[in-house]
């Protein structure tokens, strides 16, 4: 990861606070940020935590400009800036894995997390996105979840289990994340993006049609797939 990769996600995730600050009231929204937790195969590195009577919301902070093409269930997405291309991993799958682990991690439903990928800098999105995806409106969109899912005693426990449970903010844990990233994304037996089995599978459709592929045994819900060779997507 270069250093400008690193000042660009720090950037991304300081409006990310800011906003926090400015627009959440703070009795109601509980901000945690930069939060990297241990998982079953490494770690996972989230911008925000916002902790909250309706729900977690974890928020994956993108500091991009240009304009955004991608698909909901698409692998990746891409950014067209200056009449240059450049593909980065759907955000979504990207947080889904962080929605997943975090779960585990406080021991909660799943269901009770809210997922949300907002675009700082100037990104204008191109092609139709969910709702939980955007440019704007960021505040107003974590406001609109109303339903009650955690009382306050409950609330209370959740800040305590992230703030003495996650790991120090220093560049020896981002090391070893990024160390653990690596590991996990060559691996042919354990799926990068949810943690599930990998098996060999073959493709009955399209231009690879016949040849065997990895993928992951919690298809449809997630639908990551692998080269056998190398564990190159496919």
């Amino acid at each position: 990861m270069s250093l400008l990769s690193v000042f660009k996600g720090w950037l991304g995730e300081a409006q990310g606070a800011l906003a926090h600050r400015l627009f959440l009231d703070d009795k109601i929204y509980h901000p945690i940020n930069n939060v990297t937790i241990p998982t079953a195969n490494g770690s996972t590195q989230i911008d925000h935590v916002i902790v909250s009577r309706f729900g977690l919301f974890v928020v994956e902070a993108k500091n991009m400009n240009g304009w955004i093409f991608g698909d909901e269930h698409g692998k990746q997405w891409t950014q067209s800036l200056y009449g240059k291309k450049h593909q980065f991993q759907n955000p979504l799958h990207q947080n889904y894995r962080h929605t997943k682990a975090l779960a585990e991690f406080l021991g909660v439903d799943h269901d009770k997390l809210h997922s949300v990928v907002m675009f700082w800098g100037e990104a204008q999105l191109k092609t139709q996105m969910p709702p939980n995806v955007m440019t704007e409106g960021y505040a107003t969109y974590i406001q609109s979840k109303q339903t009650v899912l955690f009382s306050d005693e409950e609330v209370a426990q959740l800040i305590e289990a992230l703030r003495t449970g996650m790991l120090p903010k220093t560049w020896a844990t981002r090391n070893a994340h990024i160390a653990s990233l690596q590991q996990r994304h060559s691996s042919t037996t354990t799926c990068p993006k949810c943690g599930g089995a990998l098996i060999q599978r073959t493709a009955k459709s399209g231009p690879n049609a016949g040849r065997p592929f990895l993928g992951c045994t919690n298809f449809p819900r997630c639908r990551h797939t692998a080269a056998v060779n190398e564990g190159k997507s496919v």
